[in-house]
């Protein structure tokens, strides 16, 4: 998931001329996959490598009928074999593509091939249709659910601990799996964040946890109304970020009935859909 490059370091202080060193940095690793479904390219994803068969599979969960890992059929990964370090000095090109290969079940809707790649900081990019309406297909959770207030301002914190790779570079997003109680479940990172939901979200279909009814979602970044369309399609309860909604991110909570908290720190959050769902907000802060 990393590699390493010399680089210029600048370092300045008030009091002292500071200093200028060329030392070796560790950086996150993006590289292309391709999603290969029934011998045809449907998409060509910047992802960071690592937990490659969840993003393939999280990533037909959203965009397709994938329900199950018995929709998948023949799921297997071809890397390329030559290293990181050498190919680099051929430029991108010299990479090589890593590739996912799979069949889908009879009668799984097959998603739409996607027109060209689809960058590390995108959701929709390079798709030709675009459905503003997430995929429902299961309660976002049980009658009666709730979770402590106390438990939403604690979760991205405890995420950004288990961030192992993001501590070394970073420069990684990261996804997590938790439950009302606090317990998080999976932590997945990835120089994309809606790669590291999809990576998230193919744990829970190889664990038999979709729908992942009563569990909350836990970003590192925003939440554009990608993300949500990821949550409903997982079944989440809720979603946790660090950082703002957008409206329409908002909208689109409020409709699925989804608990939203963003701008997450401890001692404070904003609760934009779902504040009945949220207990002890009296007692927060």
């Amino acid at each position: 998931m990393t590699a390493r490059r010399r680089i210029t370091r600048v370092l300045s202080a008030p009091d002292s001329a500071g200093s200028v060193e060329s030392v070796g940095d560790e950086l996150t690793v993006e590289a292309p996959l391709n999603l290969i479904v029934s011998g045809e390219s449907i998409a060509t994803l910047m992802r960071t490598p690592g937990h490659d068969i969840e993003l393939a599979a999280g990533w037909l969960t959203v965009e397709s009928g994938v329900r199950s890992a018995s929709d998948l059929l023949g799921l297997r990964q071809c890397r390329t074999s030559d290293d990181l370090e050498l190919r680099a000095a051929d430029g991108v090109s010299g990479r090589g593509v890593d590739q996912v290969h799979l069949a889908l079940a009879a009668g799984v809707q097959a998603p739409r091939p996607r027109a060209w790649v689809t960058g590390a900081a995108c959701g929709v990019c390079s798709a030709d249709v675009l459905d503003l309406s997430p995929l429902r297909r299961w309660a976002a959770h049980t009658e009666g659910w709730t979770v402590p207030a106390e438990v939403l301002q604690g979760l991205p914190e405890q995420v950004r601990q288990r961030q192992r790779t993001f501590q070394r570079t970073g420069s990684l997003h990261a996804a997590a799996l938790a439950t009302a109680a606090g317990e998080l479940l999976v932590v997945r990172e990835d120089v994309g964040r809606h790669n590291a939901v999809d990576k998230a979200t193919g744990w829970a279909l190889f664990a038999d946890r979709l729908p992942a009814a009563d569990l909350l979602l836990v970003v590192s970044g925003r939440v554009s109304f990608e993300i949500i369309q990821k949550a409903v399609a997982a079944g989440v309860a809720g979603v946790v970020a660090v950082s703002a909604p957008s409206d329409l991110a908002v909208d689109l909570a409020r409709d699925h009935d989804l608990v939203l908290a963003g701008m997450v720190r401890p001692g404070r959050m904003n609760i934009y859909a779902g504040g009945s769902l949220v207990t002890g907000l009296d007692q927060a802060g």
